[in-house]
């Protein structure tokens, strides 16, 4: 088993408890699950694509809660980790979604949008992106759960040709202000096995979202395909664990 973790992104849709389990058949350790919204702020043109088409099929909060307890029944082992915007949480009330979630199995969400400062009370992975002051670096460590976030680019989510020349430095200035056990994963940008074995070798986790989304849409089996291909190129120069 390799020491470095892969977290793929999809969009709740009806069928996405059974991508979820073709992407953790090809190696997937970690699921993002992400509740569509109407103005995405953060998404490039596949996910808010995704997002609308979800949208037009009903996908609500509740329906996408719906979705995740029956992913959890799917993959039983695997962190399921919402991913949604202040707007949703406003609507539909922090403590009650914090309440629904966890009895779906949740883990704890992605709120893309929230200040760090703003409902401490919703344990949740804080994100940090190239633009972080190192004050609002010490925040997201202090107050994350679980993993950190690590923004590559600023921008919107969407694959690129390459990945971020600023990655390296982000990475490295956060590791001089968070715990040594703390894991950095990194995510935006990232679409091929080349781009993921880069990036194993600096961080400690790889996100990978928007080509995710695009190849869910070929069904479970080609999903299953890309993600084992993404996990032999993390593997190819992760360290095994001790």
């Amino acid at each position: 088993m390799s020491a470095k973790k892969l977290v793929v992104y999809l969009v709740c849709e009806p069928e996405t408890p059974e991508l979820a389990a073709a992407a953790v058949a090809g190696g997937a350790d970690v699921v993002e699950l992400g509740i569509p919204f109407s103005d995405p702020l953060a998404e490039g043109p596949v996910i808010r694509e995704a997002s609308e088409r979800a949208l037009a099929r009903g996908m609500r909060t509740r329906a996408c809660l719906d979705v995740v307890a029956r992913a959890r029944e799917l993959v039983p082992g695997t962190p399921l980790v919402p991913m949604t915007y202040a707007a949703i949480l406003e609507a539909y009330g922090y403590e009650r979604f914090a309440r629904e979630a966890a009895e779906a199995g949740a883990s704890s969400p992605i709120v893309v949008d929230l200040p760090v400062e703003v409902h401490p009370e919703l344990r949740r992975i804080q994100l940090i992106a190239p633009t972080s002051t190192d004050e609002r670096i010490r925040a997201a460590v202090a107050n994350t759960d679980g993993w950190l976030y690590v923004v590559t680019l600023t921008g919107t989510t969407g694959a690129r040709e390459e990945v971020s020349s600023r990655l390296g430095a982000l990475l490295e200035r956060t590791r001089a202000l968070a715990p040594r056990e703390l894991p950095l994963y990194a995510g935006f940008g990232i679409s091929t096995p080349e781009h993921a074995r880069e990036v194993a070798q600096i961080a400690d986790g790889v996100v990978v979202g928007s080509r995710v989304v695009q190849v869910a849409e070929q069904g479970p089996d080609a999903l299953r395909a890309y993600v084992a291909s993404l996990r032999a190129a993390i593997d190819a120069v992760a360290e095994p664990v001790p």
